[in-house]
């Protein structure tokens, strides 16, 4: 490994963590949630009993504020002295051309110059800015952010969207016939989301880009072939199938078709149709942005309004330790229409009092600009401290908590661990934090760590809760 990587500047490899008791790595692929389908019924039983039994074996959980939550995952790093922790005033070292800060309509708060209509959102979320973990690699950042785990050791813990899935999903009573847990459009890749949980509670990844019509969603909208085509090759299976007709009474074989009915269902009925953006008026869509992230923010509204309990967006690109300024120009515009537009849309729809909107990434950047060769105005990975964003689903809005220094480079109160965060999410979500986990090797893991397991504990965001 070179020094450049050493330093967590550098392009990451990517990779596991670590290693899981029960999971098999990747996401859900187009053919897995057909195979699933068809074949899943017969088995379903027995794949969630582990979920199941835990479950029942819980305490009461909290009462719930939200039903949802839609992530928004800056893959990379976002720039927390860009966006929602602007420092002015320091030069062109540390702000470059972005010199300015803005107000929001939220008196005391201040935005980046980049996010105007954020800032015209600002009564409808909360801004931490104390986040830290003090790692700089994207791997083992990401690990932490998206699990509130450290890395190390045997296991290899669920992500968010996982335990989610589980505490919401099919194994607590979920009937949908789209997947609990969706990433839009891929997964991160640097470890498997479902870590021991296995591979009942992987988020199913769209691929594709909605920003494209027809939105193509894996698994579910092929290229070039119509709905009539995709009629007609099913018929076509059915006259060719003659076990099928041979055992039609056969349960295994009922079992088969009731599942084989919903897969298609999900291909050609109306499930699929919360894929068609197309739906949406074009002012709408206009509005959100016509770009990958506008476009999968109007998306992610569109699966929460079906009851998905989880939704991750993954932004990539902020990985900027080169030429970091001209990708700000062209980035920090489609992050400020694609979430301004989804919290307004939301709120609009009712939907925000029972939806978290979270916004975060594996760390931030460097307060300092790199403007020495080859680096032409960068910033590299900053996990001292950072910022994350969340609203709605019972969290309040206008408000800050904790803060870094002046120069946005250390933690000057209220530090905020990603356990503590997400475990709010938990809370907010009626999960209780220590809720026991199924671990396949019968370990007592609880949702969230705690001080006895040497985490430091800066506490429940309850200032926004």
């Amino acid at each position: 490994m070179n020094a450049e990587h050493e330093a967590g500047i550098g392009p990451s490899v990517s990779g596991t963590v670590g290693r899981s008791g029960g999971s098999s790595g990747g996401p859900i692929s187009r053919r897995a949630v057909l195979r699933g389908g068809v074949y899943g019924a017969a088995g379903l039983a027995l794949g969630g009993r582990l979920g199941a039994d835990a479950l029942a074996a819980t305490p009461p959980p909290p009462k719930a504020k939200a039903k949802a939550v839609i992530q928004i995952w800056m893959w990379g790093g976002p720039p927390h002295t860009d966006t929602f922790d602007p420092k002015t005033g320091l030069g062109n070292d540390y702000c470059g051309p972005l010199t300015e800060a803005i107000d929001t309509n939220v008196d005391g708060i201040r935005l980046g110059q980049s996010l105007p209509l954020l800032a015209q959102q600002a009564d409808k979320y909360s801004i931490i800015r104390s986040v830290t973990h003090g790692v700089n690699s994207h791997e083992t950042a990401s690990y932490i952010t998206q699990t509130g785990r450290k890395a190390g050791g045997r296991d290899v813990f669920p992500c968010v969207g996982a335990v989610v899935s589980l505490f919401k999903g099919y194994s607590a009573g979920y009937k949908g016939l789209l997947p609990p847990y969706f990433v839009l459009t891929r997964p991160q890749g640097r470890f498997s989301e479902a870590g021991f949980l296995g591979s009942r509670y992987k988020p199913f990844a769209t691929g594709g880009d909605p920003a494209r019509t027809p939105f193509l969603v894996e698994g579910v909208v092929a290229p070039g072939i119509s709905r009539e085509r995709q009629k007609a090759r099913r018929d076509l299976l059915h006259n060719l199938d003659g076990l099928r007709r041979v055992l039609k009474d056969n349960p295994q074989i009922q079992a088969m078709e009731k599942s084989e009915a919903k897969a298609y269902d999900l291909v050609l009925g109306e499930a699929s149709k919360v894929f068609d953006l197309t739906q949406e008026k074009e002012e709408l869509r206009e509005k959100y942005g016509r770009h990958t992230l506008g476009q999968s923010c109007l998306m992610a509204r569109r699966l929460v309004e079906r009851g998905i309990p989880y939704v991750t967006i993954n932004s990539p690109g902020w990985d900027t330790h080169k030429d970091h300024f001209p990708a700000m120009r062209r980035m920090l515009p489609q992050l400020d229409s694609g979430m301004a537009t989804l919290l307004e849309d939301l709120a609009e729809r009712g939907l925000l009092d029972s939806t978290i909107v979270w916004w975060i990434g594996e760390f931030g950047r460097t307060p300092k600009v790199a403007w020495n060769s080859p680096w032409n105005g960068g910033r590299h990975h900053y996990g001292a401290v950072f910022s994350s964003v969340v609203a709605g689903g019972g969290f309040k809005g206008g408000r800050v908590v904790g803060s870094s220094d002046a120069k946005g480079e250390h933690v000057k109160d209220r530090p905020v661990y990603p356990w503590d965060l997400i475990g709010s999410i938990y809370e907010m979500l009626g999960i209780d934090p220590k809720a026991k986990l199924p671990h396949p090797r019968g370990l007592e893991v609880c949702a969230t760590p705690s001080a006895e397991e040497g985490y430091k504990i800066g506490g429940r965001l309850t200032e926004i809760m």
